[in-house]
């Protein structure tokens, strides 16, 4: 197999690759404000309830409307996940995984696009985005790979005399409950995973981000994903969040957001309810604190810079962001005046300019 190397952040110094991502932003302007229905089975399903997204850098422009699922279409999405799972379990682990390999090239072609939504919709600056959507292609590719890696199982060598091997079988319907901090990479990355597994998936992504993740959907369908496989349904967490977590065909939970919603999960899906089969199982990343270590023979510049860029970028929104900073005596002093220093350097604005470090965060709530 070729070898695969992580797909390229770009660099907006040159020329060519700054007018590229103008011109994206220009495009995304071109289709802000139109409504998305949710996907169940393939079929388009509009509500009267929408989720409006809208920018976070400019609260009267609207990115797009979302069509909201309730109990009842969550309900219809689980059947047809569920019955979607019989044969797509037994589809080739090869067929699969060229769906996502085809969804990565398509991606790959509409990369500026792509980060270009996630400055309008995210209020990511353009080095944040960019990655962003490097790290969705990457996911996709890593995937695929792995799929093709272990599709065969795993030999076991405990005894001489033994033949043993364990082998890898898809689980049934999950539920991804995916964050608006990395509104593609983490979304793409959690729902395909699970996709090319031989799993079926119910999305229900961030209420802040979900026109990206309607941009997604529509690639898997353009990959060639059957009907059913992925089913679009954003909503309320409260209503279609714990319903679908709560449920007994639902087989695992993969979510990324807050330690509250994270550890609520987990309990409730500890619950057996009547008619499961199985303990589910979930996989919840929540936020850390995430610390940088400065020894004292260290690059002291190259440490105040990390530490600001790794504090401050994306405007702190990250489970990843230096949110703590163990320095030793002999330059505590120095770094912490320097640290200082780049901080107050930082430019502020909207994400849309090339020169913007910080753009907003998300919403209200946030910033009170």
């Amino acid at each position: 197999m070729i070898p695969y190397k992580h797909e390229p952040f770009t660099d907006f110094s040159v020329e060519s690759n700054k007018k590229a991502y103008e011109e994206s932003l220009k495009l995304v302007n071109s289709y802000l404000g139109l409504d998305y229905p949710l996907i169940i089975g393939g079929e388009r399903v509009t509500t009267d309830d929408k989720i409006v997204s809208i920018n976070p850098a400019n609260k009267k422009e609207i990115i797009g409307r979302v069509s909201k699922a309730d109990q009842e279409l969550a309900e219809k999405a689980m059947k047809t996940a569920d019955e979607t799972f019989n044969h797509w379990r037994k589809v080739k682990p090869e067929v699969r995984a060229d769906i996502l390999f085809r969804a990565a090239a398509i991606v790959r072609r509409r990369k500026h696009e792509f980060s270009a939504l996630l400055t309008k919709e995210a209020g990511k600056p353009w080095k944040e985005a960019d990655a962003d959507t490097a790290e969705a292609i990457d996911f996709m590719e890593f995937y695929a790979r792995q799929m093709l890696k272990l599709k065969d199982g795993v030999s076991v060598e405990s005894r001489p005399g033994e033949y043993n091997r364990y082998g890898y079988i898809p689980l049934g319907v999950g539920v991804v409950i995916s964050p608006w901090n990395f509104p593609f990479a983490i979304m793409a990355g959690t729902t395909v995973a699970a996709i090319v597994t031989g799993n079926t998936v119910l999305l229900k992504p961030a209420s802040t981000t979900p026109v990206v993740a309607a941009k997604f959907v529509e690639v898997m369908e353009k990959a060639g994903l059957p009907k059913g496989v992925l089913n679009f349904i954003p909503g309320s967490g409260a209503e279609v969040g714990d319903y679908l977590v709560d449920h007994p065909r639902t087989r695992f939970v993969s979510f990324t957001g807050s330690r509250d919603v994270g550890t609520r999960i987990y309990e409730r899906a500890s619950k057996v309810h009547p008619g499961q089969k199985w303990l589910k199982r979930v996989i919840a990343e929540m936020g850390g604190k995430d610390t940088i270590v400065v020894d004292k023979e260290a690059d002291l510049e190259l440490a105040a810079q990390s530490i600001v860029a790794s504090a401050f970028g994306f405007s702190g929104q990250k489970c990843s962001a230096c949110s703590r900073a163990i320095v030793l005596e002999e330059v505590y002093d120095q770094v912490l005046n320097r640290v200082v220093e780049l901080t107050k350097e930082i430019s502020e604005g909207n994400p849309e300019k090339p020169s913007t470090f910080m753009g907003p965060v998300i919403d209200q709530s946030a910033f009170d």
